[in-house]
């Protein structure tokens, strides 16, 4: 694997220092660059073009929401991984909405920071257990919400003839409760005795079925439509 290109935002100088040193402990990772705010963040990403961005949410001049949002629409290429102290739970939504591909705390352990920006880069969507039951109970809160307001399938135009079929098998909603729990790949294919790939297969067919693109969106569309639950 080439090595991953990291950007660190934080405003606290000693948090910037430990995570560069952290991060570097990995050779295939590579810290180019440190920002201190959101628009020093945007200026650094156009001028050093890092795959992953470490994003502390709570910054001054611009925030880390609002960085991510217009870092995301300039350079959609560069994926960020939001690293902050739990939040609110409508925080985390809307940070998971910005478009952010990895949501950890920042007490993660440093072999752990390390697999996740690695996983990030891979394509895959990291984000703490901890933050993904706080998002699950939001969104079931906004699934109430719209049922009560707009039927049972929430928007009648994502439901023709007033249900959606979503023909998961037993073992997709087996697999769709690991990624809820926030599981890797491997370790899913651990768990079930069965090889990575055909855990990539069942995943792939699962994001078809949800009409989603990743593990986030495929969570919150299993939380809405109760096919699991935290």
């Amino acid at each position: 694997m080439d090595r991953v290109r990291v950007l660190i935002a934080d405003d606290h100088p000693l948090i910037r220092q430990g995570l560069v040193k952290v991060i570097r402990l990995d050779p295939s990772l590579d810290v180019v660059g440190e920002a201190a705010d959101g628009e020093e963040v945007i200026e650094k990403a156009a001028q050093l073009s890092p795959h992953i961005i470490i994003m502390d949410i709570n910054m001054p001049r611009m925030d880390g929401l609002e960085a991510t949002k217009q870092i995301k629409q300039r350079f959609p290429d560069i994926k960020v991984v939001a690293l902050t102290v739990e939040d609110s739970e409508q925080k985390v939504v809307e940070v998971i909405r910005a478009g952010v591909s990895g949501y950890i705390l920042k007490d993660v352990d440093p072999d752990a920071l390390a697999s996740t920006i690695k996983a990030v880069y891979k394509g895959e969507m990291v984000v703490h257990p901890g933050i993904t039951a706080m998002l699950c109970r939001e969104l079931g809160q906004e699934s109430s919400e719209a049922e009560r307001n707009y039927g049972p399938c929430g928007l009648a135009s994502r439901c023709p003839g007033g249900s959606l079929d979503v023909s998961l098998t037993a073992r997709e909603v087996q697999i769709l409760k690991y990624i809820a729990s926030g599981v890797h790949n491997k370790d899913i294919a651990s768990h079930l005795f069965i090889s990575e790939k055909t855990v990539k297969n069942h995943i792939t067919s699962i994001f078809r079925k949800l009409n989603v693109e990743d593990r986030t969106q495929a969570v919150i569309s299993a939380v809405k439509l109760k096919l699991v639950s935290l």
